[in-house]
């Protein structure tokens, strides 16, 4: 009587797995770069109008988003940095950058909306304006370029959210270049003709016998 002997066959992988970690970098990448040009550009742009009382008349004034907090447009540089060195580390590095990548876009986004009703950056600007220290800023209006800031800032949050729960399956920059320790291949002798002087010195500094001996 024959015995079959049962052989497992190996495991695969799931098949969704890369996909889902392609599409996850590709969104990371893309959201993390939006969202850091969208509030570079948000907060070069004017978040807050008045007038100043000045010799009996109105001076208009703006101020942009720098103007009220350099917080956003910091944090986003930061947040860019934190987007390339995610797949410059591994293991713990990675989750650390991660992190901070998240905690970019939500500081940029606090801030963002922290701005939209400020009003001290304006009533500096009065009193610069008018060399008056008392002045305040009067018909304080403010744009939506602080949501919009703020919404740029989200951007990076969710892309710092995927590295984090992704992250853990993305190449490496670093490792296309790593060595794997094993031995170069050793390039076989030149060959050697006996009736070129050139090529028997050229053989003998790098160190082989150009008689072909041992």
């Amino acid at each position: 009587m024959e015995y079959v002997s049962a052989v497992p066959h190996p495991r695969t992988a799931p098949r969704s797995a890369a996909p889902a970690g392609r599409r996850s970098v590709a969104a990371a990448l893309l959201l993390g770069a939006l969202g850091a040009t969208v509030v570079l550009l948000a907060s070069g742009r004017t978040w807050a109008r008045g007038t100043a009382a000045i010799g009996g008349g109105t001076l208009p004034l703006t101020a942009d988003g720098r103007a009220v907090t350099g917080v956003p447009a910091a944090l986003a540089i930061v947040g860019l940095a934190a987007l390339v060195a995610v797949f410059a580390v591994r293991g713990a590095g990675r989750v650390l950058v991660a992190g901070l990548l998240a905690l970019s876009g939500a500081g940029a986004a606090v801030a963002a909306v922290l701005g939209a009703s400020d009003r001290a950056a304006l009533d500096d600007q009065a009193a610069r304006t008018t060399a008056d220290t008392a002045a305040t800023v009067a018909g304080l209006t403010h744009t939506a370029w602080p949501y919009v800031t703020a919404a740029g800032a989200a951007l990076i949050l969710v892309a710092g959210l995927l590295a984090l729960r992704y992250g853990k399956s993305w190449p490496a920059m670093s490792g296309r270049y790593e060595r794997d320790g094993s031995p170069r291949p050793r390039k076989a002798p030149a060959a050697v003709d006996p009736d070129r002087p050139e090529d028997l010195w050229k053989a003998l500094d790098r160190g082989e016998d150009p008689t072909g001996g041992n």
